[in-house]
């Protein structure tokens, strides 16, 4: 079987000055998409813009709207270096931005806070999917920029067209933490879905079926759970930071939002912990489960060797070509000696199904 080709993921970026924006993934043929939320208590506006370029007129001072300016495509390398420079995002941020092998991280800066993370959900035809997303929360502003179409926000985007609950009331902080609420609250998804597939696994393997893709499942599940975890894992410590904040556009009356969400990624990140266990003991079980057959074919061989080997004895002994062997030359020796045989054999078998060997 060939062995799959490994992706150099910073390899494209090996010598380029710091600051520079490259697009690190493999979709490199995503169009781009950007979708503008403009609201406020009493309104909503909703569209999709054809160029970067428009998205520039809805940076307002207003502290009554909030925007939100949603952007898929990062392999579209010039759209996030103009919004950048339209919102003067620090270079390396918009860097960040691109490389999809950036680990979840926050920086704060005067003006604006940069929360990179993994936006975790299941595909029917592709598996887990990782998304690289970046979020800018800025002065009644927040901006993502995701990998490619696709996410976990349409419950979101539906709040804020009908107005319902306290999105549209309050300010650019809790849309921000509503954003980082909706991909925690589908890690649980993931996390549960992945939990469904040990646990039939589990079953599997404990009804004895040590099939051989089995092994492949569980190598498979092992790789699946890790990407969870480097996913998952970092994001503890970046809410509890948020939380502990007094950055100027984190208003006091959002962090119990932000105190409920790092006790959603303890709990996820829990259950990961708990799961990861369960794949690492798969493989023991399945290891288990072979030795337990290949020692019951030992266990059957090993009696009808025990059963033959006196059987062979006496066969070993009246094969011997010596003259002066009386029962040779006796009419019924060869059916005594076999009714011999078959008292022995029906004897040994008797024995071992009372010693429960059988």
């Amino acid at each position: 079987m060939p062995k799959k080709p490994r992706t150099k993921k910073n390899k494209q970026k090996t010598g380029l000055s710091p600051g520079t924006i490259v697009y690190t993934g493999q979709k490199q043929t995503q169009q781009l998409y950007i979708e503008v939320f403009n609201y406020s208590p009493s309104h909503v506006l909703e569209k999709e813009l054809p160029k970067i370029e428009d998205a520039f007129t809805f940076k307002s001072d207003s502290t009554e709207e909030v925007t939100w300016i949603n952007i898929n495509g990062l392999n579209h390398t010039y759209a996030i270096e103009s919004i950048g420079q339209h919102y003067n995002i620090h270079p390396l941020i918009l860097e960040d931005i691109a490389n999809i092998s950036q680990r979840p991280k926050i920086d704060e800066f005067e003006d604006y806070l940069s929360l990179s993370m993994k936006m975790l959900y299941y595909d029917t035809e592709k598996g887990l999917i990782s998304e690289q997303i970046t979020l800018i929360l800025g002065q009644n502003y927040v901006l993502t920029f995701q990998e490619s179409e696709g996410d976990v926000f349409t419950g979101l985007r539906d709040r804020i067209r009908l107005g319902k609950g306290r999105l549209r009331t309050l300010g650019s902080d809790y849309l921000f933490y509503a954003l980082i609420d909706n991909i925690v609250d589908h890690y649980f998804v993931v996390v549960e879905s992945l939990g469904d597939k040990i646990e039939d696994l589990e079953d599997d393997l404990f009804n004895g079926n040590t099939q051989d893709n089995i092994s492949t499942q569980i190598q498979d599940l092992k790789r699946e759970i890790l990407r969870i975890r480097r996913a998952i894992f970092p994001m503890r410590d970046i809410i509890n930071r948020i939380e502990k904040s007094e950055h100027k556009l984190i208003d006091s009356k959002t962090i119990p939002f932000f105190q409920d969400v790092y006790d959603h990624t303890i709990q996820v990140n829990e259950n990961t912990e708990v799961y990861r266990e369960m794949v690492w003991g798969l493989m023991d079980m399945y290891m288990t489960g072979i030795s337990n057959k290949m020692n019951e074919v030992m266990k059957v061989l090993t009696i009808i060797s025990t059963i033959f080997i006196p059987l062979t004895f006496i066969a070993g002994i009246y094969g011997m070509n010596f003259d002066n062997m009386p029962e040779l030359h006796h009419p019924y020796s060869y059916p005594i000696l076999l009714v011999i045989m078959l008292i022995m054999f029906i004897f040994m078998i008797i024995y071992f199904k009372r010693k429960k060997w059988l």
